[in-house]
């Protein structure tokens, strides 16, 4: 990236930044340059005083990227204090994730909405799930015929989404199965999209996901059981996917904690992980969306979205492909916009071509939020 400027010391404020190369407006949308004046997109040079002074930049611009299932004011204990919350979030900045949608917390993350200088967060509110069937800390914890009015709760709670826990460990029988009967997963479905909120599902397992797609569920975090039988069902139902690969890759390490006490959930565990690669690439090829997300927080470091994305290109997606599950086709999919006329300048900038190769977005040169260079 190169970097020039002009300067009028006549003006005061933030200077107008030009940015010139290759803007990716969209995978097949190339512009010559972008302009980025009073913190918004405009595509065509500006005159007077924003004119007068102006920073220069050269590379290859795409939409701030999007991590579609974190977790900000989440920690292994549960929810965190500001501070924490702030380091994560920030984490994610550095990354150029400047969208990002929170898959369950029990913090109250809603001073986030106050900082200009911190990413856009869609919540879905916190974790539903059953008594102890889920991770402590965590969740709201209720019965199934409590489902509908928590999951009405959560709906008000959050920015158009509802998180469940579909499937966890079921300790009297040593291994992972569903949360919840088919009927009260269906009714609080129904509740949550009568309140104009999405509903999605932590799925690790097979055996909750037809009855949850037949439910109407919009989503499906992790959906490391996809079958042949799913992959087909949720093709037709356009049910998305966050593979979340960079969390699968802790199943060996949760296989081994629990083997000598569950040894049949261990076997499923390790199953799963050696054919995420395969799930994820069967669930391509049908034309199931997939979106790129972490699952930062709890137990995993955020920033991690370059990570992600560089997984599902190594399960087989094309890196355009995976460059679009973490940006125009995720932003689309969240109903947020990328480098529109007028819009908020939400971008980054890398010093080569990131359709091409996924690892640029390991190293972005210049990070813009709100029309703020960071």
């Amino acid at each position: 990236m190169t970097d020039t400027s002009t300067t009028d010391t006549a003006t005061a404020g933030t200077p107008t930044l030009r940015i010139t190369g290759r803007v990716l407006v969209g995978p097949d949308d190339v512009r010559g340059e972008v302009w980025v004046v009073g913190g918004r997109v405009t595509f065509t040079a500006p005159t007077g005083a924003a004119a007068r002074e102006v920073r220069t930049v050269t590379g290859w611009v795409i939409p701030g990227l999007v991590d579609a299932h974190c977790h900000v004011g989440l920690v292994s204990t549960g929810a965190t204090d500001t501070r924490t919350a702030e380091e994560q979030i920030l984490a994610d900045r550095g990354t150029g994730a400047l969208l990002l949608r929170d898959a369950g917390s029990p913090s109250d993350t809603r001073w986030i909405d106050e900082r200009a200088d911190l990413p856009r967060l869609i919540r879905a509110g916190r974790h539903i799930a059953r008594p102890k069937r889920y991770l402590r800390g965590y969740a709201a914890e209720v019965e199934p015929d409590e489902l509908t009015a928590q999951v009405a709760e959560q709906a008000r709670r959050g920015d158009g989404w509802v998180k469940l826990v579909g499937d966890w460990i079921d300790r009297a029988t040593g291994d992972l199965a569903p949360c919840w009967p088919a009927d009260a997963a269906r009714a609080a479905i129904d509740t949550a999209h009568a309140l104009g909120a999405r509903v999605t599902a932590h799925c690790f397992a097979e055996s909750s996901l037809a009855d949850l797609a037949h439910a109407g569920i919009d989503c499906v975090e992790h959906a490391t059981g996809l079958t042949d039988v799913t992959v087909g069902l949720f093709a037709q139902r356009e049910i998305a996917i966050v593979p979340t690969l960079v969390n699968i890759a802790t199943f060996e390490e949760i296989a081994a904690g629990a083997e000598a006490k569950f040894p049949t959930y261990a076997r499923h565990m390790r199953d799963l992980h050696a054919r995420r690669y395969d799930t994820v690439a069967t669930a391509f090829e049908a034309g199931i969306p997939i979106y790129v997300g972490t699952d930062a927080g709890g137990s995993l470091p955020h920033g991690l979205v370059a990570d992600e994305v560089a997984e599902l290109v190594a399960a087989g997606m094309p890196p355009q492909a995976a460059l679009g599950a973490a940006c125009w086709d995720a932003r689309r999919w969240l109903g947020r916009p990328g480098l529109a006329e007028g819009e908020s300048a939400d971008l980054v900038v890398y010093p080569a071509d990131p359709r091409l190769d996924v690892r640029v977005l390991r190293a972005p040169e210049l990070i813009v939020l709100r029309g703020e260079v960071y």
